[in-house]
């Protein structure tokens, strides 16, 4: 069954510490709420499941929808409904980055910026100096553990949250705890900057096929394309009809392959999931293609998300845009 306390806790750093490949083995967060809770954050670093080393993708420029839903900064746990359209995320379906971005690395080893533990440091070091940067972490709530306190930092009674990675897709014991819109991460809002940074993480084990309801793993026929290898891509989106001339809405697609590539059964879906067939064409190797909306899809001016799909209903590419990123009228998103 899926996680059964999923949620996003907004909080600040007050410090850290580094398990390595020791203990349990976790990265560990002390963090603290506007109203004075403290709460532990368990990251993972390395798998229970070989192979071992964690995948993990790092944005210092995120930017997604998602980030207009979340709770204030500072306002503690928030429970989320697993389920499309509000603040829950999910790795496949919400187009948070690209899953060929996603590299490897050990837990801990002597040396400098050679580790999951050093990366992670460079973003919660920072948090923890600088008190108006705003966490945002996603994941399963544990506790609150009434007469007990923290296993790590002491505070009482112990309370947090964990499974701060992909919660779908899992082999083994862990595929009970497949679901969808119940992925985990970490987001922090600089307010001075304007920005948003993000860190994913998954398991090498895990599958990026999962099934829309389970989020269990897909059986992919060995041919079929991967995410990390689609021919077809989405690089661009237009939101507004400008000049008078263009498509209202419309959908830049690209044949990255050396060969050519017949679209037909190829479907478009929005961020509320309607979906749009693709023309019956063939793409030769480096064409673009632009489809206009229709059928109920619709790509909304204050941001949303395209997700490309092969004949076979699979996931094969995704982008995601914000408001913000309509430079001006007329002017296409590109990716």
């Amino acid at each position: 069954m899926p996680i059964a306390r999923y949620g996003v806790l907004a909080c600040r750093a007050v410090e850290r510490r580094r398990e390595g490949s020791a203990e349990t083995p976790h990265y560990q967060i002390h963090l603290l709420d506007n109203s004075g809770t403290h709460y532990r954050a368990a990251v993972n670093v390395l798998s229970q499941q070989a192979p071992s080393e964690l995948l993990y993708a790092a944005d210092d420029d995120f930017r997604h929808p998602l980030t207009a839903a979340l709770p204030p900064a500072g306002s503690g746990w928030t429970p989320l409904p697993s389920e499309r359209g509000g603040a829950a995320l999910d790795f496949i379906r919400g187009n948070m980055f690209v899953p060929a971005s996603m590299r490897t690395l050990p837990p801990d080893l002597p040396g400098v910026d050679n580790d999951l533990a050093d990366l992670l440091d460079h973003y919660v070091e920072r948090a923890v100096a600088d008190p108006t940067t705003a966490l945002y972490l996603f994941g399963q709530r544990f506790g609150p553990e009434q007469g007990k306190p923290d296993a790590t930092f002491g505070f009482r009674p112990g309370n947090g949250v964990h499974d701060i990675h992909m919660n779908q897709g899992n082999v083994g014991r862990f595929r009970n705890d497949d679901g969808v819109w119940q992925d985990g991460a970490l987001l922090f809002h600089l307010p001075v900057e304007s920005r948003w940074t993000a860190i994913f993480l998954a398991f090498q084990s895990q599958a990026w096929h999962t099934d829309d309801v389970t989020g269990h793993a897909l059986p992919t026929p060995a041919l079929r394309p991967s995410v990390r290898d689609a021919p077809l891509r989405v690089v661009g989106v237009r939101t507004d009809g400008f000049p008078a001339t263009a498509p209202a809405e419309s959908v830049t697609l690209l044949n990255a392959s050396p060969e050519p590539l017949e679209l037909t059964g190829w479907q478009l879906a929005d961020a509320h999931g309607n979906l749009l067939a693709l023309p019956a064409q063939i793409l030769a190797p480096g064409d673009t293609a632009t489809v206009s909306d229709g059928d109920g899809f619709h790509l909304d001016k204050s941001g949303g998300a395209v997700t490309l799909l092969d004949p076979g209903g699979l996931k094969v590419h995704g982008v995601a845009y914000t408001g913000q990123q309509r430079r001006r009228e007329g002017w296409m998103i590109t990716f």
